[in-house]
């Protein structure tokens, strides 16, 4: 979702049903937006200004409660319009999967009696729900503000300011917390009512932790517990067939760590009760004995409509998540007409898992994207690195007490300067100092799209971080041609030779281990030896699952699913790993 992608697809896809993610790292662009559709929307703006102490979170507050009084207005309107060709309410129904909900659509079409058919509408319009309008805060970005150099109190921190902006706005929805644990920013959520259950039970606002591995579900499942506040949603995500940032996993392919969660769900969900339950009662908040609803959903490099409807019926998921083939939808998702070309044009070789990003995790990127082009000439010109326009990842204090951007002009020029220092052989210093060059301004670049889109800088170089699995589409769709495509009405996809995502997360996981052997061997790496030998470990007991799993597949995808893995098995084992 980057920064801009996503900003304002609520308001192209709510009244729909269809539930999407605001991510809130840019809050400059998040006002920027705003102010754009108090403008078209005719709704009252008031510029939040820098010189607020308290201004992130009051754009972030701003921005979220006016998307949902805008969706609302929408939904409004939806359930008024008339069941005719091309209004809203049809479209609504049109676009539903084969569900009891669209059957009593049909059975409405077919009906002669009018006013049966009257009383059939009326009931249609009520049922004819938005979708989530949720939020994403990526929890490692939570940098400390400074003013005049000196550090403000922690609740001004990026992430502790998006939470509060979140929580203080009308919305009534869910957070989703991405990048693993952050015991600041989760214990400050315990300080907001609407994270509690009101008289009747009810969470006005509510959680979803992102995650790769059971594991990590369970110890930041309890953390939260233990301050009363309840996960309602696991989004599982593939540990490196995703788009954005890659947390790969030690070798826990998706197959096998769906399968976990299948079999463990009930259990985590008993044991988070149990202490959820005594931390309410610790605060005296009311405490309902049965737990609430929990779901697991699962996203990451779905692609056909086949891989969806597997992953609901045998992992029993509640939803799935679609992200990257959206980008190739203009009236979802912002990005530039030059960049729709560009994708449309990928290869092999231009989306790449990168270290372009400051955090210093690998990053999906389009080699082609105008921020790369610009990182690039920057550097034949001789002053690489970024002017740091928005500070998101102002995490570093290598040379510096304030904290820098490792992407940053101000960085990388130290860095190169001191790397002679560091005692590094010719390989090595090669290795280290194209890695330092290739760390890129996304904080900013990320809103490029919307930026280009909506007329706030026409000189913004956008960077795109779609998952590989934007080679696989190349057409530009409309909204109702890739809900058709995820529910098997029609295909979208553009390869024959196109690999089952399981088999493609298992090949990037194969291709991760080889490249952390080759840091290890240029000595490179912190990881220990026995880490890669339980990796690979990991990595054979995946294939050995999906050998047993693939006797649910029909039979020409099972034969092409054994062929792959067969490959896959026999290039994992020639990879020569430090020894222990």
């Amino acid at each position: 979702m980057g920064t801009g992608f996503t900003i304002d697809t609520p308001l192209q896809v709510a009244k729909y049903g269809i539930s999407s993610v605001i991510p809130l790292v840019d809050d400059v662009l998040v006002e920027q937006v705003r102010k754009f559709h108090c403008e078209r929307h005719g709704e009252p703006y008031e510029e939040i200004s820098n010189s607020n102490q308290d201004a992130r979170a009051l754009r972030i507050a701003a921005y979220l409660s006016l998307v949902d009084r805008l969706v609302r207005q929408q939904v409004v309107a939806l359930q008024a319009s008339p069941f005719e060709t091309g209004s809203d309410i049809t479209r609504y129904f049109e676009m539903l999967p084969e569900t009891p909900l669209k059957r009593a659509y049909n059975e409405m079409l077919a009906t002669t009696n009018e006013a049966a058919k009257a009383k059939m509408q009326a009931d249609l319009r009520q049922q004819a729900v938005p979708g989530s309008i949720d939020v994403n805060i990526m929890t490692k970005l939570d940098r400390d503000i400074y003013v005049n150099g000196n550090k403000l109190p922690v609740e001004f921190a990026d992430a502790m300011a998006a939470l509060r902006g979140f929580a203080t706005s009308t919305l009534n929805s869910s957070v989703v917390f991405s990048a693993g644990i952050n015991q600041r920013l989760y214990t400050y959520a315990a300080t907001f009512d609407d994270f509690f259950p009101d008289k009747n039970g009810v969470l006005k606002k509510k959680i979803i932790l992102k995650v790769s591995d059971y594991r990590s579900a369970s110890v930041q499942g309890r953390f939260l517990a233990k301050r009363g506040l309840w996960v309602s949603e696991y989004r599982i995500e593939s540990g490196l067939n995703c788009g954005g940032h890659a947390f790969a996993t030690d070798g826990y392919l998706l197959g096998p760590v769906l399968e976990e969660f299948k079999e463990k769900r009930q259990e985590l969900t008993e044991l988070l009760h149990a202490t959820y339950a005594k931390a309410l009662a610790d605060r005296g908040w009311s405490v309902n004995d049965e737990p609430h609803k929990v779901s697991i959903t699962v996203q990451g490099g779905i692609g056909t409509a086949g891989e969806n409807e597997f992953l609901l019926r045998y992992y029993l998921v509640e939803r799935t998540g679609w992200g990257t083939p959206f980008l190739l939808v203009p009236e979802v998702t912002n990005v530039d007409e030059a960049h729709l070309e560009k994708l449309l044009a990928a290869t092999d070789g231009d989306v790449y898992l990168s270290d372009s990003s400051p955090l210093a995790v690998p990053f999906w990127n389009l080699r082609t994207s105008a921020s790369e082009e610009t990182r690039r000439q920057n550097i034949r010109e001789g002053k690489p690195g970024s002017p740091c326009v928005k500070g998101a990842a102002r995490l570093n204090t290598e040379f510096t007490e304030t904290p820098i951007c490792p992407a940053s002009r101000a960085y990388i020029k130290r860095k190169l300067q001191h790397l002679p220092e560091e005692g590094l052989s010719a390989e090595q210093l090669a290795v280290v100092k194209e890695s330092v060059l290739s760390k890129s301004c996304i904080c900013h670049d990320l809103g490029g799209g919307t930026a280009l889109k909506y007329g706030i800088d026409a000189a913004a170089t956008p960077s795109i971080c779609c998952g590989p699995g934007i080679m696989d589409f190349k057409k530009i769709s409309t909204l109702e041609e890739m809900v058709a495509h995820i529910y098997g009405r029609v295909s979208l996809i553009n390869s024959k030779e196109r690999p089952h995502m399981f088999i493609r997360e298992l090949m990037l996981y194969t291709d991760h281990l080889r490249k952390e052997c080759e840091n290890f061997n240029l000595k490179l790496s912190f990881r220990t030896p026995g880490y890669f030998h339980k990796f690979r470990e990991n990595l054979l007991a995946g294939i050995e699952y999906y050998h047993r799993l693939a006797g649910q597949f029909i039979e020409e995808q099972r034969k092409n699913f054994l062929a792959a893995l067969k490959v896959l098995l026999d290039e994992i084992e020639t990879v020569a790993l430090p020894e222990k």
